[in-house]
């Protein structure tokens, strides 16, 4: 992996499904979408916006799971529906004035494949299909609603140096 890929890094952008969930989705009995997240991820979102990087939700399902978990996290950008991918990735960059060496993506499923090639850091979890995993510069230990985005945001925060920064409150007595 190319560290110096992640420096630049101002914008984390995530699929949802089989990245900061399991890819499982479950249904009630009333069809109300339940999804499970890992606390970790979350923490390590909160961490990595603390310290200046923003975040960005970019799905192609919707579901009120995602947006509870988003004014949860504090996420404001979330993208739901988002057939075409590259397309709202376009919209995202035109809004924010962003460069794609400013932005990491990480995704799991063919339908990532246009942005994963576009952004200055890509990623895939494990179980990703391997057309992802071929491209990507980076494959997390982790999986998908396990600690993968956890292990992300780690990355970006070490090869930023804002690791110790954003950790030592509770380093602190």
């Amino acid at each position: 992996m190319n560290i110096q890929k992640l420096k630049p890094i101002k914008l984390l952008i995530l699929d949802v499904d089989g990245v900061l969930t399991d890819g499982k989705i479950i249904y009630t009995d009333s069809g109300e979408e339940i999804k499970r997240f890992d606390a970790k991820d979350g923490h390590g979102l909160k961490l990595l916006m603390r310290s200046g990087i923003g975040v960005a939700l970019l799905t192609g399902r919707k579901s009120k799971a995602i947006v509870h978990r988003a004014r949860d996290l504090g996420i404001e950008h979330v993208y739901q529906k988002a057939i075409d991918k590259s397309a709202v990735y376009s919209k995202i960059l035109t809004k924010s004035t962003l460069l794609d060496k400013n932005v990491a993506f990480v995704g799991d499923d063919l339908v990532d494949i246009p942005v994963l090639k576009k952004v200055g850091f890509s990623a895939a979890v494990p179980d990703a299909v391997p057309e992802v995993k071929e491209i990507v510069d980076y494959v997390t230990s982790n999986n998908g609603g396990e600690g993968a985005v956890r292990e992300i945001c780690e990355l970006l925060l070490k090869a930023q140096n804002k690791w110790k920064k954003v950790t030592e409150k509770y380093h602190s007595t």
